[in-house]
């Protein structure tokens, strides 16, 4: 059960500026119902160049409505240049903080003004595009947005990324492209972050766990699994249980348990953690594999 703040309920209960404003300035839409969250933030601005009315529809759960209201209340009585200086982690911390799983709503948010913003300055006409190429289908996220994500707030794990863009939340089938672009920008940290902790240095963060997994499994075991036409897939970490999917001929193959106990398992517990233990998604390694997102 998530955790929310008393602020947060407050806005989901006794939501502020809900509505449209008549004749706006500036427009902003961002999200779809189809991907189960939807925001249109209309703003009004005064003789001055002042927000002087802000209002949202929003279509989503309780923090995608407390974030949008928080939001209108945030940006009332600012410039356009001011109010786009609001981040989406400026939204979280006006309501004293959102549950990692519910970040996407306070950039869902942060969507929307700069698309409202945009909307103005390009005199009405200009309708908000998504830039880049999109990486996750499922929920069309470009890479131009996890890249934007992973920077503001520095994120090092897929996990970070489905939880503040939904990216790789879907399928599944775009999660290495979303790790190609985490080391990327955040190479040095996570190195800094392995080299901080030695390998099978008693208990483990969940997110060094995750990354000493990850890296194990790039290192020790894919390699290993693709000589012989293999490969396999990190699927989760529920505590001490690694769950995986194979790939490739290893999907098929008779000696699929051996390998896992013998080979994946071993390896995980001689570079990880001598606890872990490994279980195969079968219904996963059943599907296509595909790189949709």
């Amino acid at each position: 059960m998530w955790e929310y703040t008393d602020k947060l309920k407050d806005h989901f209960f006794n939501p502020r500026n809900v509505g449209e404003v008549e004749d706006p300035d500036g427009v902003g839409e961002v999200g779809s119902m189809a991907c189960g969250d939807a925001l249109k933030l209309t703003f009004k601005l005064d003789e001055n160049g002042i927000i002087r009315d802000a209002k949202f529809k929003t279509f989503g759960c309780a923090s995608a409505i407390a974030t949008s209201s928080v939001l209108t209340e945030m940006i009332k009585g600012k410039t356009l240049d001011e109010a786009a200086k609001v981040t989406n982690r400026d939204i979280a911390n006006h309501l004293g903080g959102l549950p990692d799983q519910k970040m996407h709503c306070s950039v869902m948010g942060r969507e929307a003004l700069e698309a409202a913003i945009e909307n103005y300055r390009g005199g009405g006409k200009k309708k908000h595009e998504l830039e880049g190429r999109v990486v996750c289908n499922c929920f069309g996220v470009t890479e131009n947005e996890i890249d934007r994500v992973v920077r503001e707030n520095d994120l090092t794990t897929v996990e970070d990324v489905t939880n503040y863009c939904k990216a790789g939340g879907g399928c599944g089938g775009c999660r290495g492209e979303i790790e190609k672009i985490i080391e990327k920008i955040q190479g040095d940290k996570i190195k800094q972050i392995l080299t901080a902790t030695p390998r099978r240095a008693g208990k483990l963060t969940n997110i060094r766990k995750i990354h000493l997994i990850q890296q194990t499994i790039n290192e020790q075991i894919r390699p290993a699994l693709r000589a012989h036409g293999g490969n396999i897939e990190l699927i989760d970490v529920e505590g001490d249980k690694v769950i995986v999917a194979f790939r490739g001929m290893c999907a098929q193959c008779m000696l699929a348990e051996y390998t896992m106990k013998d080979v994946v398992e071993a390896k995980l517990r001689e570079f990880v953690s001598d606890g872990l233990f490994v279980e195969e998604d079968k219904e996963s390694a059943q599907q296509p594999h595909n790189h949709r997102g």
